[in-house]
């Protein structure tokens, strides 16, 4: 699992999955500071990370840099997330 901020690169150098970020160099995460933003961003990679289903798989992340409310993370749909053992 990669957090891309470089779409280019990473099509180039594929690993097992990317979530693909629009946000500056030294900030995959989010801005420092914005707990919502960077919980929202873990939560999107989880995701993928369990509902990819092929190698070399690359999302969109489709959040925006400074211009967004982010609204707490939904902790529910967080625990239902994984391999359902």
């Amino acid at each position: 699992m990669a957090l891309s901020i470089v779409r280019e690169i990473t099509e180039k150098t594929p690993p097992p999955r990317a979530l693909y970020l629009r946000f500056p160099f030294g900030h995959a995460l989010g801005e420092p500071g914005n707990r919502n933003q960077q919980l929202a961003v873990l939560l999107l990679a989880f995701r993928l990370l369990f509902e990819a289903d092929r190698p070399g798989t690359i999302r969109d992340g489709r959040l925006r840099w400074r211009r967004e409310n982010y609204s707490p993370p939904d902790w529910e749909a967080f625990r239902r997330l994984g391999p359902g053992l």
